[in-house]
């Protein structure tokens, strides 16, 4: 089996502690995350980590496997990235005589569909959303310029088929406004 990019999305409690046994099950196995993303998801009082590996199915599947076991994660699934809808956000700091300077940076902006989020005296930010490699393009063409900092966020990502979760969820917060 090759290597290759799997999406795993975990639904659980939020609670302390288990991001940090979530990456040991990873750490265990010597294998690397790519990104990771927490936020709140479309239950209330229930969070989705959403976790970029480069690794075999066979591997994937035992990890969603080790995750589910720990109390607090309701469901886990992984996906392929054919499987999902997916993009990452990336911002850029760049010196603000450039802005006005440079021509070539005007047309950066506008064909990677970037947004300038700030404008100061010393600096201005454009944000990038899109695919990895897209945010990489564009961090090639700013890099000859001189870029002040760059910082990439996780992936986020949606199935593109339905996930049993939703009845899941709805008995998750179903038993939590009983008790």
């Amino acid at each position: 089996m090759e290597n290759k990019l799997f999406t795993i999305s975990v639904y659980s409690e939020n609670n302390v502690g288990l991001l940090n046994r979530i990456s040991g099950i990873f750490l265990k196995r010597h294998i690397n995350i790519e990104s990771l993303n927490v936020s709140k998801s479309e239950i209330e009082g229930v969070s989705k980590f959403t976790i970029v590996v480069n690794t075999t199915e066979s591997w994937t599947r035992k990890i969603v496997t080790q995750i589910e076991k720990q109390i607090e994660v309701i469901k886990a699934f992984y996906h392929t990235d054919e499987e999902t809808i997916f993009q990452e956000t990336a911002l850029f700091k760049i010196a603000s005589h450039l802005l006005f300077d440079e021509r070539q940076i005007q047309n950066i902006i506008k064909e990677s569909h970037s947004q300038i989020v700030t404008v100061s005296r010393e600096f201005f930010v454009l944000a990038k959303t899109g695919r990895r490699h897209e945010i990489d393009e564009m961090y090639h063409e700013l890099e000859p310029f001189g870029i002040m900092q760059f910082v990439r966020s996780g992936r986020i990502a949606v199935s593109k088929a339905e996930m049993q979760i939703t009845p899941l969820l709805a008995k998750f917060q179903h038993s939590e406004t009983e008790n």
